[in-house]
């Protein structure tokens, strides 16, 4: 799904393509209906983070910092967190989590068990237009442009 996205690169709607640069693309989670959750994806298919570029190693940090400081700015959390795995199936692809975490937040769901509120029914999800909102409003906040496909 990561490199079928990328390869449709100048075709994808807000929350598929928050921001980007020559390495990182930003899209807002799908399958959840916690708000902020993004996901930071490598522009070329990677399977560990060993492969990285020192390029892509570099940006990476930038990435999880910025987006951190503008889920704060737009949706007032508490804290990021920031995870790593690309086990599940079909999504074996290098890519980052960065989960907005609200200060009301139950403690039953604080931390590693934040990912059950991943991978939920159509109906618990957030809809295309509050996640493509969320996405231009962070995308605002980074000062960002429209990404286009030459970034």
């Amino acid at each position: 799904m990561v490199c079928a996205n990328n390869a449709r690169f100048d075709r994808l709607p807000p929350r598929e393509l928050i921001a980007a640069d020559p390495y990182w693309r930003v899209a807002h989670a799908f399958g959840t209906r916690l708000p902020g959750w993004l996901v930071l994806l490598p522009r070329r298919h990677v399977t560990a983070v060993a492969e990285l570029t020192d390029a892509e190693a570099a940006a990476l940090g930038i990435w999880q910092v910025r987006l951190s400081r503008a889920l704060h700015a737009v949706t007032g959390c508490v804290k990021t967190y920031v995870a790593q795995f690309a086990e599940a199936e079909g999504f074996g692809h290098v890519h980052f989590h960065i989960i907005a975490r609200s200060g009301h937040m139950p403690a039953e769901l604080r931390g590693p068990k934040v990912f059950t509120l991943l991978g939920r029914p159509d109906e618990e999800d957030l809809s295309t237009e509050q996640r493509d909102e969320l996405a231009l409003q962070i995308r605002e906040h980074l000062g960002e442009p429209s990404p286009s496909p030459m970034a």
